[in-house]
């Protein structure tokens, strides 16, 4: 049978951890001895008193709501749900039981029949925020279970027991956790009637937690629950939570009773070579209330704790501290009310500017359910809840995230959810990010005439011209490939009877939000009938000189390559100058300068009578960019242009 550890989301916070009472009793009865443990929050014991008293013929109905009740503390919710149904059938039932058993459907699954209920006290008893915080829950549930979100979880099955396993904080080599310990001579908790928890470590390999182990330090040697523990990031300080083992107590009543509760306290230990040295956090009063669930914020200047210390705005509630200059903490701020509720709030744990934690005070599926909020300190907005499969019916918490990169994030959260292998049990869980598509987007078309080209064969490459993607464009001439963040690209258009054509993709550099769309059209040069005339475009040549620069080389292969395709085509190449010098010298130039290029394409496989070279100096510009006309320099460079024309293809 399953026993979950309550005292660890509720009782090990607010209520009592280890009670003892002030006077003794001679002889007592069965019924006063059951009521005596389960004042004690000792439920385990509680449950086989209760059950004693209820199997005679006339049970009482008191004695019926006590054992749904302890059931209910000890997430056992099937058996509390079969109680508490009991307990409503019976004449003089309490409220409470009408709430018992919406709340024992509520985590065992059961919305609409918990919905009903909830609605069902409210007719009886009236209205309330925490019934129609619950009905909503039961709403919300029924959508998130109908579309979850894409995480896979999976049980960390090498280190979960049949007892209680929780809390796991990622280390450098693994994961430390808190736990109930195998231990069969070890003390038992009178609540759970299970060893108290003790600091495992465990190892982590590519698949899951292995090799667990009790850490030997004199941290875990406290008498009473050890854990949760938070670290930092050197891991050579300790943020320990454990039950006050000392003599100081809070003194409380219960039913006439007196009883002396041990409440938690927070303990920081620092390492010092083999050994850890306790330092007392200077905000613990184990008089008065508890303290303890620490997480550090990432630069390590907060540290947020779960307390019920008075001022808070519920039971328990998320609270920090800065670390001052000279290593000391200032006074306890609360973290405000968009995180904290009228309820329980626990286990937080932070990761870059998002704070996550537990609670019970909003409307959720069930028990605790995991929280996601923005900010710092009391700073807080956005309050999100993580929803199905994260949360369940059952209390999921201690919820932290080990890795946030740009495809994933993954993590491990704690959950007493059905199908585990224990009570709590310690999950992994992966989300892989939607990807974000970035898409370019273009079509292809004749220079001269923005007629779109079909069949274009389109090639994308990377930044060392590796081969990304190829394809044709479509009957009208569109194409797009797919591309990814922080790559740069080259886009080349190949068709035959024309120039390739070329044009450089930047480079995202920030990950888009959203699909995003990059346009880059191609114009090809068509170069295949008489007339047909193309500019090759950025063929450069150093001043005043005619040599074939490597840049150059690489676009008069884009003219082999054309002449190639289209074997029966003559061209002529002609160069061309600007206005400025000597109307002789930029004639003499110009010829060089074309005779280089053809000697060039004559080289590359092109018979000498397919290609002729003409220098044309300054006598066909482009622009009214002539003798003594000034103009600017980018006009000047429309002039300074290297021509193809086609003579004839027979």
């Amino acid at each position: 049978m399953k026993k979950a550890i309550k005292y660890t989301l509720f009782s090990a916070v607010c209520a009592m951890s280890f009670i003892s009472q002030l006077f003794a009793q001679e002889q007592p009865s069965v019924r006063q001895r059951a009521d005596e443990h389960f004042l004690r929050m000792e439920y385990a014991k509680a449950v086989p008193l209760y059950e004693q008293l209820t199997a005679g013929k006339n049970p009482q109905v008191r004695d019926i709501e006590r054992v749904a009740s302890s059931y209910l503390y000890l997430n056992e919710y099937d058996l509390a749900e079969t109680w508490f149904a009991k307990s409503i059938d019976m004449e003089g039932y309490s409220k409470e039981s009408i709430l018992g058993y919406a709340e024992s459907l509520k985590h065992n699954g059961k919305y609409a029949d918990a919905r009903d209920v909830f609605k069902r006290y409210e007719k009886e008893f009236g209205t309330s925020d925490l019934i129609q915080r619950e009905v909503d829950g039961c709403d919300s549930a029924i959508v998130w279970m109908a579309s979850p979100l894409r995480y896979d979880l999976r049980n960390e099955a090498e280190i979960n027991t049949d007892l209680a396993e929780f809390a796991a904080v990622p280390t450098s080599n693994g994961a430390i956790y808190t736990a109930e310990p195998k231990i069969t001579s070890a003390s038992r908790s009178g609540m759970t009637g299970q060893p108290y928890l003790k600091v495992f470590s465990a190892d982590r390999n590519e698949a899951s937690l292995t090799l667990p182990n009790i850490m030997p330090y004199n941290f875990n040697d406290a008498a009473y629950h050890v854990g949760p523990v938070a670290v930092n990031r050197d891991e050579d300080m300790l943020f320990v939570t454990r039950t006050h083992v000392g003599n100081e107590v809070q003194k409380i009543k219960a039913e006439g009773k007196h009883f002396r509760k041990h409440n938690l306290e927070l303990k920081i230990y620092k390492n010092e070579g083999d050994n850890w040295v306790e330092e007392p956090f200077p905000f613990n009063n184990v008089a008065a209330y508890s303290v303890g669930h620490a997480a550090l914020s990432d630069d390590e200047k907060t540290l947020y704790f779960v307390s019920n210390m008075p001022g808070g705005l519920g039971g328990t509630d998320i609270w920090y501290v800065e670390r001052q200059d000279d290593g000391s903490w200032s006074a306890p701020q609360n973290a405000g009310p968009t995180v904290n509720s009228a309820g329980d709030e626990l286990f937080p744990s932070v990761y870059g500017d998002k704070m996550y934690y537990s609670s019970n005070g909003f409307a959720g599926m069930g028990g605790l359910d995991m929280y996601e909020v923005d900010g710092v300190q009391s700073l807080f907005q956005n309050r999100r809840n993580l929803r199905y499969p994260l949360n369940s019916a059952a209390d999921d918490f201690a919820y932290v995230v080990m890795a946030d990169d740009d495809d994933a994030f993954y993590g491990y959260l704690s959950s007493n959810r059905k199908g585990g292998v224990g009570s709590d049990d310690i999950y992994s869980f992966y989300f892989e990010k939607p990807k974000v598509k970035i898409t370019l987007r273009g079509t292809a078309f004749d220079k001269t005439s923005n007629a779109p080209l079909p069949d274009t064969r389109l090639s994308l490459l990377g930044r060392d011209a590796e081969l990304i993607g190829r394809k044709l464009s479509d009957g009208t001439g569109a194409f797009e490939f797919e591309l990814e963040k922080g790559k740069t690209y080259q886009l080349s258009g190949e068709k035959s009877g024309y120039m390739d054509s070329e044009r450089a993709i930047a480079a995202i550099m920030v990950k888009p939000q959203q699909d995003t769309v990059i346009t880059a059209d191609l114009y090809l040069s068509r170069l295949k009938e008489k007339g047909d005339k193309i500019v090759l475009e950025n063929l450069y040549y150093d001043f005043d000189k005619f040599a074939i620069r490597p840049d150059a080389a690489l676009l008069l292969d884009k003219l082999v390559k054309a002449m190639h395709e289209n074997p029966t085509i003559k061209v002529e190449l002609s160069s061309h100058t600007d206005s400025r010098g000597a109307d002789k010298y930029n004639m003499r130039l110009s010829e060089k300068r074309a005779k280089s290029a053809v000697s060039y394409v004559v080289s590359r496989g092109i018979s000498k009578d397919r290609i002729v070279a003409k220098g044309y100096g300054e006598t066909r510009l482009v622009n009214n960019c002539s003798n003594g006309v000034k103009c600017t320099e980018a006009a000047h460079q429309l002039n300074r242009r290297t021509e193809v024309e086609v003579l004839d293809n027979k």
